[in-house]
Protein backbone atom coordinates (compact mmCIF):
# COMPACT_ATOMS: atom_id res chain seq x y z
CA UNK A 1 0.00 0.00 0.00
CA UNK A 2 1.54 3.37 -1.14
CA UNK A 3 2.34 5.89 1.93
CA UNK A 4 -0.07 8.94 1.70
CA UNK A 5 3.24 11.30 2.81
CA UNK A 6 1.84 12.97 5.35
CA UNK A 7 2.46 13.16 8.70
CA UNK A 8 0.10 12.75 12.10
CA UNK A 9 -0.38 16.64 12.13
CA UNK A 10 -1.82 17.41 8.83
CA UNK A 11 -3.86 14.32 8.93
CA UNK A 12 -5.80 15.62 11.74
CA UNK A 13 -6.49 18.78 10.35
CA UNK A 14 -7.59 17.24 7.64
CA UNK A 15 -9.63 14.99 9.73
CA UNK A 16 -10.93 17.87 11.54
CA UNK A 17 -11.83 19.73 8.42
CA UNK A 18 -14.52 17.13 7.24
CA UNK A 19 -16.33 19.28 9.86
CA UNK A 20 -16.51 22.15 7.46
CA UNK A 21 -14.09 25.13 6.85
CA UNK A 22 -12.03 26.65 9.81
CA UNK A 23 -9.57 29.15 10.65
CA UNK A 24 -6.42 27.71 12.29
CA UNK A 25 -7.64 28.92 15.38
CA UNK A 26 -10.75 26.92 14.89
CA UNK A 27 -8.93 24.41 13.90
CA UNK A 28 -6.56 24.61 17.12
CA UNK A 29 -9.99 24.94 19.49
CA UNK A 30 -11.88 21.98 17.79
CA UNK A 31 -8.47 19.64 18.19
CA UNK A 32 -8.61 20.70 21.74
CA UNK A 33 -12.24 20.08 22.56
CA UNK A 34 -11.83 16.56 20.55
CA UNK A 35 -8.20 15.04 20.48
CA UNK A 36 -6.27 16.62 23.57
CA UNK A 37 -6.96 13.95 25.32
CA UNK A 38 -4.71 11.60 23.54
CA UNK A 39 -2.98 13.78 20.88
CA UNK A 40 -1.21 16.99 21.15
CA UNK A 41 -0.86 19.62 18.76
CA UNK A 42 0.71 23.02 18.58
CA UNK A 43 -0.32 26.19 17.56
CA UNK A 44 3.02 26.16 15.70
CA UNK A 45 2.35 22.26 14.43
CA UNK A 46 -1.03 23.47 12.73
CA UNK A 47 0.02 26.64 11.22
CA UNK A 48 3.20 25.53 10.11
CA UNK A 49 0.72 22.45 8.63
CA UNK A 50 -1.96 24.45 6.82
CA UNK A 51 -0.01 26.23 3.71
CA UNK A 52 1.66 22.88 2.86
CA UNK A 53 -1.74 21.36 2.43
CA UNK A 54 -2.67 24.11 0.69
CA UNK A 55 0.54 24.00 -1.50
CA UNK A 56 -0.02 20.26 -2.03
CA UNK A 57 -3.84 21.00 -3.16
CA UNK A 58 -5.09 18.97 0.32
CA UNK A 59 -6.79 21.91 1.12
CA UNK A 60 -7.79 25.42 0.00
CA UNK A 61 -8.18 29.15 0.98
CA UNK A 62 -11.45 30.49 1.84
CA UNK A 63 -12.09 34.23 2.08
CA UNK A 64 -10.21 36.08 4.42
CA UNK A 65 -12.50 36.98 7.45
CA UNK A 66 -12.11 39.46 9.82
CA UNK A 67 -8.62 40.05 11.21
CA UNK A 68 -7.26 38.43 8.48
CA UNK A 69 -7.99 35.53 9.49
CA UNK A 70 -8.33 32.83 6.78
CA UNK A 71 -10.53 29.90 6.97
CA UNK A 72 -9.44 26.91 5.16
CA UNK A 73 -11.66 23.50 3.22
CA UNK A 74 -10.52 20.54 2.84
CA UNK A 75 -10.84 19.47 -1.36
CA UNK A 76 -11.77 16.18 -2.63
CA UNK A 77 -8.03 15.35 -3.51
CA UNK A 78 -7.40 15.91 0.60
CA UNK A 79 -10.00 13.74 1.17
CA UNK A 80 -8.66 11.28 -0.62
CA UNK A 81 -5.62 11.44 0.92
CA UNK A 82 -7.09 11.27 4.31
CA UNK A 83 -8.92 8.36 3.57
CA UNK A 84 -5.63 6.29 2.65
CA UNK A 85 -3.73 7.79 5.55
CA UNK A 86 -6.83 6.02 7.87
CA UNK A 87 -5.88 2.79 5.54
CA UNK A 88 -2.19 2.36 6.69
CA UNK A 89 -0.31 0.68 9.51
CA UNK A 90 -0.25 3.43 12.38
CA UNK A 91 3.09 2.42 13.32
CA UNK A 92 4.36 2.34 16.78
CA UNK A 93 3.35 4.33 19.84
CA UNK A 94 5.12 7.37 20.83
CA UNK A 95 5.30 7.15 24.45
CA UNK A 96 7.24 9.76 26.55
CA UNK A 97 5.94 10.44 30.26
CA UNK A 98 8.00 12.70 31.58
CA UNK A 99 7.26 11.92 35.37
CA UNK A 100 8.24 8.30 34.32
CA UNK A 101 11.36 10.38 32.92
CA UNK A 102 12.35 11.51 36.14
CA UNK A 103 11.56 8.19 38.21
CA UNK A 104 14.24 6.97 36.05
CA UNK A 105 16.49 8.81 37.66
CA UNK A 106 15.50 8.26 41.05
CA UNK A 107 18.71 7.68 43.15
CA UNK A 108 19.38 11.46 42.08
CA UNK A 109 16.51 12.44 43.79
CA UNK A 110 15.72 13.07 47.58
CA UNK A 111 12.40 11.15 48.96
CA UNK A 112 10.61 14.34 49.59
CA UNK A 113 11.69 15.29 45.74
CA UNK A 114 10.20 12.25 44.55
CA UNK A 115 6.95 12.16 46.98
CA UNK A 116 6.51 16.13 45.49
CA UNK A 117 7.38 14.78 42.33
CA UNK A 118 4.21 11.94 42.51
CA UNK A 119 1.89 14.13 44.51
CA UNK A 120 2.30 16.77 41.39
CA UNK A 121 1.58 13.91 38.73
CA UNK A 122 -1.31 12.15 40.82
CA UNK A 123 -2.78 15.75 40.87
CA UNK A 124 -2.42 15.80 37.45
CA UNK A 125 -3.90 12.14 36.02
CA UNK A 126 -6.72 12.47 38.82
CA UNK A 127 -7.61 16.02 37.07
CA UNK A 128 -7.33 15.06 33.95
CA UNK A 129 -9.01 12.03 34.33
CA UNK A 130 -12.36 13.99 35.77
CA UNK A 131 -12.19 15.49 32.47
CA UNK A 132 -11.78 12.89 30.45
CA UNK A 133 -14.27 10.93 31.92
CA UNK A 134 -16.70 14.24 31.35
CA UNK A 135 -15.62 14.05 27.64
CA UNK A 136 -16.61 10.35 27.48
CA UNK A 137 -20.13 11.45 28.68
CA UNK A 138 -20.33 13.84 26.06
CA UNK A 139 -19.65 12.16 22.66
CA UNK A 140 -22.05 9.67 23.89
CA UNK A 141 -24.63 12.10 24.72
CA UNK A 142 -23.55 13.75 21.24
CA UNK A 143 -24.36 10.29 19.55
CA UNK A 144 -20.25 9.92 18.62
CA UNK A 145 -19.17 6.54 19.71
CA UNK A 146 -16.08 6.70 17.97
CA UNK A 147 -14.81 9.94 19.52
CA UNK A 148 -15.75 8.09 22.95
CA UNK A 149 -14.08 5.53 21.96
CA UNK A 150 -10.87 7.44 21.69
CA UNK A 151 -11.61 9.43 24.52
CA UNK A 152 -11.90 6.61 26.67
CA UNK A 153 -8.37 5.72 25.64
CA UNK A 154 -7.48 8.59 27.57
CA UNK A 155 -9.55 7.73 30.67
CA UNK A 156 -7.42 4.28 30.42
CA UNK A 157 -4.13 6.14 30.64
CA UNK A 158 -5.11 8.43 33.57
CA UNK A 159 -5.45 5.53 35.73
CA UNK A 160 -2.78 3.03 34.64
CA UNK A 161 -0.47 6.13 35.40
CA UNK A 162 -2.58 6.94 38.70
CA UNK A 163 -2.18 2.87 39.42
CA UNK A 164 1.78 3.33 39.16
CA UNK A 165 2.34 6.02 41.03
CA UNK A 166 0.46 4.15 44.25
CA UNK A 167 3.34 1.53 43.59
CA UNK A 168 5.94 4.13 42.25
CA UNK A 169 9.36 3.71 44.66
CA UNK A 170 10.20 7.19 47.22
CA UNK A 171 13.81 5.83 47.92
Amino acid sequence: MAETAINPTAAALLGLLHEGPMTGGQLMAAAERRLAPYWSMTRSQVYRELPVLADQGLVRLGKPGPRSSQPYAITASGKRVFSRWLTENPGRDTLRNPTALRVAFGPQHSANQLKSLYQTANDYHAEALAAAREQVKDAKKSGDPYGAAALEFAVQYHRAALSWLKNAPVG
